[in-house]
């Protein structure tokens, strides 16, 4: 059933062939034609799972859509488009399990982010992606914030920190600093408190560091989900031009999937060049943090805590066994989930599903279950979560199928238990108990 529909839409098969020619090459068209409809890919994908095995949600059923498309050459009807938008946003988060398990190597997620792209540039893309477009080109950031929200936002958050930590800051636009940090734009919006936490863990830990006041300092790039190549370049642009104004040696990316993605990977191919700086997630930065001893902690949670392998933070970045090195530090009681790190089930969050809206809740809902049932499997009350999306989706899992667990990224985690040095703490003022 069609989430959204787009009666506006006027088909100009032209301009589909067009669409499809531009994006066609040597890649695409060897995995259209190696697909060899095996069948060892239906079982990787929570869509399949969830739905009780629909053929139509076997992933190369989903990826051989852009073959279909490619032969029909344009001549296509409204009611054709939507239903390749429906497969294309709705039925897949281009997480890339299934191409761990294709004898072929076939990239199934990038041909569906090809049948995503073409949509788009047809003016099929769903209204909550288009939103953010729409904002990132305005403003530089998907939430729409002005940059004196986004400095007045700082200088609250340090206040605020200083209440603890008096000689703690949050440096803007400090020049040649090791660090240039980034965020989700959601965390000025609606998680002040993370950017806080981080200068915390900054503070304690002696970290050179800054933040943009310019554009540039949002690290999402929901352009990419929308496969608005376009804006995505401009997005990754805004901050290498932020990090090579600054002068500083990485970038680091709070703890958000795609965002590490975008920038780290598609980044140098979107904008044709290496970058003179290094990118460097979060996980992989706190990690970094407590093998130099730098972040050390008072004690381990006691409670029975799983890790969540966001797509893009394991799968296609590398960091579960990062991720793991941090959590053997933190959590006495460890449950890892079955199955687990390059290979765990995507949280049915990613590939946009999320700021897609309301329209695409029920869908992710249901697939979702397949890591709601990983979750209740663990027996945990605790899910560190180092992505805002599978946060966002595993909280809205947690109502939908009553988990009864708590939420936490690494820096709530951290916030409850790290080691702060006496010399660092607010002093208490005399006649206080």
């Amino acid at each position: 059933m069609a989430e959204e529909q787009y009666p506006e839409i006027t088909i100009n098969p032209e301009a589909i062939k067009q669409a499809v020619d531009d994006r066609m090459n040597a890649r695409l068209k060897m995995w259209m034609r190696t697909c060899a409809h095996c069948g060892l890919c239906a079982d990787t994908c929570h869509f399949y799972i969830a739905k009780n095995k629909d053929p139509k949600m076997v992933p190369s059923y989903k990826a051989q859509k852009l073959k279909e498309l490619v032969k029909k050459k344009g001549r296509v009807d409204k009611k054709y488009l939507q239903s390749l938008y429906d497969i294309a946003f709705g039925d897949c988060t281009v997480c890339r399990r299934c191409t761990m398990f294709c004898p072929f190597g076939i990239d199934m997620a990038t041909m569906v982010s090809t049948l995503r792209s073409i949509l788009t540039s047809q003016g099929m893309a769903p209204k909550g992606l288009q939103e953010a477009i729409k904002n990132y080109l305005e403003s530089g950031n998907q939430m729409a914030i002005s940059e004196e929200d986004w400095v007045e936002t700082l200088q609250w958050m340090e206040e605020e920190l200083q209440d603890e930590l008096p000689g703690a800051t949050i440096p803007i636009d400090k020049k040649g600093a090791r660090i240039m940090y980034t965020v989700n734009a959601r965390e000025p919006k609606f998680y002040p408190q993370d950017i806080q936490l981080a200068a915390k863990v900054f503070h304690i830990v002696g970290e050179d560091w800054t933040l943009p006041s310019k554009m540039g300092w949002d690290d999402t790039n929901l352009a990419m989900f929308a496969g608005d190549t376009k804006t995505a370049r401009h997005i990754v642009q805004l901050i290498y031009d932020r990090a090579v104004e600054l002068g500083v040696q990485y970038v680091a990316i709070t703890e958000c999937g795609h965002a590490f993605r975008s920038v780290a990977f598609e980044g140098p191919v979107w904008l044709g060049k290496d970058y003179p700086f290094r990118v460097v997630h979060s996980v992989d930065l706190f990690a970094q943090y407590i093998r130099e001893g730098r972040l050390t902690f008072d004690r381990k949670i006691t409670e029975p805590v799983t890790y969540q392998d966001p797509c893009n933070v394991s799968r296609n970045g590398g960091l579960s066994e990062a991720a793991r090195y941090i959590v053997q530090h933190v959590a006495e009681d460890f449950r890892d989930m079955d199955p687990h790190g390059n290979y765990n089930f995507c949280c049915s969050g990613g590939g946009g599903a999320i700021p897609m809206g309301p329209p695409f809740k029920k869908r992710r809902m249901e697939a979702g279950k397949v890591k709601a049932d990983q979750i209740k499997a663990t027996g945990a009350k605790i899910v560190i979560c180092p992505c805002h999306n599978c946060y966002d989706q595993i909280n809205d899992l947690n109502k939908e199928y009553h988990l009864g667990v708590k939420v936490k990224s690494f820096k709530e985690i951290f916030e409850e238990i790290m080691h702060i040095p006496e010399e660092l703490k607010a002093k208490e003022e005399e006649g206080e108990e």
